[in-house]
């Protein structure tokens, strides 16, 4: 017994039609914005209906699949649950709704350009990221990753500035360049080294390709996998800052990063197989790799004033932890990278939003302006306060979960680079999070209390709250990590 109220394929089924639907009611709806808001809210609680619908089957062992269309064999787009994909998907899910009623708010309230737009584009990534987390195949996965690309754009690009549309051409071409140069080839070679694209538990790439060949076949995936924000190919995301912070929310937490780093550790469990990766060493590179790049853009975000920018250097340091946690290649550093795959979101979506209201309420952008915003903002800052000590690895946040199994992780493999990286990184994380916090609560206020809108306000607390309680009541997200790796 699964305990679905649903089938598990007519879940699968209804988690990409209720966003695609949803896109399509926004699009008619463009005159009402009422009418036009109400579906998006409607459709984001659909949806999180259903997911968490399936992730009661998947919790009870359940794998739904579903094939969409057989090309040849061995090739087909299919659906497929399993662990690491169902985490995923909830994310998306919940944070879709959060994003969707603090996205009232902060477009109204800053009276933004072609809302009917921005609520449309971001339906379609929704369904898109549905499609990549739920995808039984790498095909599956190429096809859905490449439609969030392309339907992201117009959200980076929705001011129309001059600014705005150079940040959407490095977007574009960076993100479709890599995949189609990079990502493309690997499956093309996945395919004709295997005969087949399936995920399978344990990977499936064992003793048909030598050390060297896979090192090289890694690559491939992780720097085609742009998304995930890779130095050097990370600079698409501080340039796409240019865009209203709800769009800034979907990339950093709700899809697009997160779509990458989904991929590069999907590969690795399920195409690759961390025994495999662990016996041959052709990881080893890429804890060295994404160790750079944990370090040097956390020295970026250390020296930045613009309160976006040192959110998006943060964001491509935390992707790397979880791209050097896979580069371990063991169970426990793979069960962190999980866990911080959902730190991650529930925490810099917070940071976001809270960066946000600061905008909508007082039009403030800088760092060195934010002296005495926390007693004028009380309900942001200390939402603010909360995702950045996540972001540290504090307790009794999130982020601390993640954090504390990828050190025992190094730590057990005797990793000393990895574990130097992490402690390093830590200290940096605080110079360059607490500094806000302290002038935001310790330096004089100028001004009355005024926070943003309530519907952005209610958005923040309630991830903020989540971002405590997912160090409180780590259950669900733990239990899925430990199924991905069979512990």
């Amino acid at each position: 017994m699964t305990g679905m109220l649903l089938s598990g394929e007519a879940s699968l089924a209804l988690a990409l039609v209720i966003p695609a639907l949803a896109a399509l009611a926004i699009i008619a709806l463009a005159r009402h914005p009422n009418l036009r808001e109400a579906a998006t809210l409607v459709a984001a609680l659909a949806l999180f209906i259903v997911v968490v619908d399936l992730l009661t089957g998947v919790l009870a062992g359940a794998r739904p699949a579903l094939e969409l269309a057989h090309l040849a064999p061995g090739l087909s787009i299919a659906l497929h649950v399993d662990p690491l994909g169902m985490l995923f998907t909830a994310i998306a899910a919940t944070l879709w709704v959060a994003n969707s009623v603090y996205s009232i708010g902060y477009m109204r309230g800053n009276d933004e350009p072609r809302q009917t737009t921005f609520y449309a584009c971001f339906a379609i990534a929704i369904f898109a990221t549905m499609g990549l987390a739920l995808a039984g195949n790498l095909l599956t996965l190429f096809l859905f990753y490449e439609i969030l690309s392309l339907s992201t754009y117009p959200l980076v690009t929705l001011k129309r500035s001059r600014e705005a549309m150079r940040a959407g051409r490095i977007y574009l071409l960076t993100l479709i360049g890599a995949s189609m140069i990079l990502l493309l080839p690997a499956i093309i070679w996945t395919y004709a080294i295997s005969g087949t694209l399936d995920f399978a538990p344990g990977g499936f790439l064992a003793g048909r390709v030598g050390p060297e060949a896979m090192a090289v076949l890694l690559g491939l995936y992780v720097f085609g996998a742009a998304k995930a924000a890779v130095m050097p190919l990370h600079r698409w995301l501080p340039n796409a800052m240019v865009a209203p912070t709800p769009v800034s929310a979907l990339l950093h937490a709700v899809a697009v990063v997160k779509a990458g780093v989904f991929t590069i550790l999907k590969v690795v469990v399920s195409v690759f197989g961390i025994e495999t990766l662990q016996t041959t060493g052709s990881s080893a590179w890429l804890v060295y790799v994404a160790g750079f790049t944990i370090i040097a853009a956390s020295f970026v975000a250390l020296s930045a004033d613009d309160l976006k920018r040192r959110l998006a250097y943060s964001t491509v340091s935390q992707l790397s932890y979880i791209v050097m946690a896979a580069a371990l290649a063991t169970p426990l550093a793979v069960i962190g990278a999980a866990l911080h795959i959902a730190a991650h979101a529930v925490s810099k979506i917070t940071l976001f939003f809270a960066a946000g209201s600061v905008y909508t309420a007082e039009h403030v952008t800088k760092v060195s302006a934010m002296d005495g915003i926390g007693r004028r903002m009380p309900w942001t800052m200390a939402a603010f306060t909360i995702g950045a000590l996540s972001m540290i690895g504090l307790p009794p946040t999130a982020g601390f979960l993640g954090k504390w199994f990828m050190l025992g992780a190094a730590g057990g493999a005797a990793n000393w680079f990895a574990v130097g990286v992490i402690i390093v990184s830590t200290v940096l994380n605080a110079a360059y999070f607490l500094p806000i916090i302290f002038r935001a609560f310790m330096k004089p206020a100028n001004g009355p209390v005024r926070e943003a809108p309530l519907a952005m306000v209610v958005a923040l607390t309630a991830t903020a709250a989540g971002t405590i309680l997912l160090f409180l009541l780590p259950d669900i997200p733990l239990r899925l990590a430990r199924a991905m790796v069979g512990v």
